[in-house]
């Protein structure tokens, strides 16, 4: 069994050093922040400020990878999950009653929580694992590296002290030191593959009152104008959030910041405005994301690994904009691959290396070129042109046929031109638009003038009457 040192206390980390441990490695986690997700939930996730993980109070949608790794590797935490408020949410859902039952179909689902929710399960029980040590507001400085072709890591440094290791995983998100220090060591530098959305988010956190409605019923989630996204996200304990998407070079972007503004631009969304009908409670400030990126951080190349004895996982290793929702899943993958095969990857990391290319990038790749026209659709305030790839995302939430591959390709099951590529769904679609001959694509977001009524107007300074 391999002695493992894990960089980062984050999802990935968390999930990393429990199923490395309960497959009975001797397991280290350093984490460099003092404070670890708890009991009191609203407290850590509101209260908690965590400037190196913004996403941490952004809205998340647990996808299917999280579940079914979760149920396979650590049930417990899997029930802890649910017992502290995730909700389950099944795609036919949509439908009241689901259509005959194919293979896979228990997996389209997605738990609706907070990412601290799932934080304070897994730290719970990494806690109770005999195996692991986490040794929390401890700082990494450094690796512990041997020379040769390539050189080896054999361990990490916290202050003067080495620590040694046969796999050091680094967890410790898109802004791990990591990089710098192989480079600073003089081992060929990572191949990083970066490129900026243009698109920034902002999102404000509400809870249903007790007395009242616990959802608004068949409200679809998402809403869209040519130069802007909504959508909700259903959460835990009567919680939800309300996310508005623009181009990071939209005017009005700044403006959205004011409470009373956000919400008066989110009721002008058919998706966020029925939510917001129900008169919640507000939870928090309009909170801001930017500055995003999807990068991809290899730790081999066309030479072979840059370095032995180490590996990268998590935001680590492939960071993508949260529009797909796929850090967290794709996270879990990489945890579960790494338990299931750490001596492997400890002698000789080249097989990891090939998997997370074969496994992972496409699902990066695809995500590149999805932010890619997204960005450029909204900086433009390009309309819907393509009919039938309108009437595809239409018709699902009207055939369960439809809705079944928007789902796989959702839930990281199958890439879309997989999905939408079968003889199947094509006739259904063909179907679907003979019995809406007038259907044209549209959005039912609000127009760019609609728009400027209500965000620029509102924070349009009132000039005081003269004398």
């Amino acid at each position: 069994m391999a002695r493992v040192a894990v960089i980062g206390g984050g999802i990935s980390g968390l999930g990393t050093a429990l199923m490395l441990g309960r497959r009975g490695h001797r397991v280290t986690l350093f984490e460099q922040d003092a404070r670890q997700a708890g009991e009191d939930l609203d407290r850590d996730f509101f209260h908690w400020k965590r400037p190196r993980i913004p996403q941490a109070v952004q809205p998340h949608s647990l996808l299917a990878p999280v579940r079914t790794v979760l149920r396979t590797e650590t049930p417990d935490v899997y029930a802890d999950l649910l017992a502290r408020g995730a909700r389950e949410y099944h795609e036919f859902d949509w439908f009241g009653e689901h259509p005959q039952h194919r293979a896979g179909d228990e997996d389209l689902v997605t738990l609706r929580t907070r990412r601290i929710v799932l934080e304070a399960a897994l730290a719970s029980a990494v806690r109770r694992e005999a195996t692991v040590e986490v040794r929390q507001g401890c700082r990494v400085s450094a690796l512990a590296i041997e020379e040769g072709r390539p050189a080896r890591v054999t361990g990490v440094r916290v202050g003067a002290e080495t620590h040694h290791a046969d796999l050091v995983v680094d967890t410790a998100g898109r802004r791990s030191p990591v990089p710098g220090w192989l480079i600073a060591a003089g081992c060929r530098p990572p191949v990083v593959d970066s490129h900026r959305t243009g698109i920034a988010y902002l999102c404000r956190w509400y809870r249903l009152r007790a007395e009242g409605p616990r959802d608004p019923g068949r409200v679809k989630t998402g809403s869209s104008a040519p130069f802007a996204l909504a959508g909700v996200f259903p959460s835990d304990n009567g919680t939800f959030a309300v996310n508005l998407v623009l181009s990071t070079g939209d005017p009005t972007r700044g403006a959205l910041t004011d409470p009373a503004v956000f919400e008066a631009a989110a009721r002008l969304f058919p998706a966020t405005a029925a939510w917001l009908d129900l008169d919640p409670e507000p939870l928090s400030a309009v909170l801001p994301m930017a500055g995003l990126d999807n990068r991809w951080t290899a730790l081999a190349d066309d030479g072979g690994p840059v370095v032995t004895g180490l590996v990268n996982a998590g935001d680590s290793l492939i960071h993508t904009n949260p529009t797909s929702g796929h850090g967290v899943s794709l996270g879990l993958r990489v945890a579960q691959h790494i338990a299931t095969r750490a001596d492997e990857i400890a002698a000789d990391p080249v097989k990891y290396h090939s998997w997370t290319a074969q496994s992972l990038r496409p699902w990066f790749d695809g995500q590149v070129a999805a932010d890619r026209a997204t960005g450029q659709r909204l900086a433009e305030s390009s309309p819907l042109s393509d009919r039938r790839a309108a009437a595809v995302g239409a018709c699902a939430f009207d055939d369960p046929v439809v809705m079944r591959a928007r789902a796989q390709v959702r839930h990281l099951v199958r890439p879309a031109d997989e999905a939408y590529g079968t003889d199947e769904v094509d006739r259904h679609v063909t179907a679907w638009l003979a019995a809406h001959p007038d259907f044209t694509p549209k959005h039912d977001g609000p127009t760019r003038e609609e728009w400027g009524a209500h965000v620029v107007e509102l924070r349009r300074p009132v000039r005081p009457a003269r004398l």
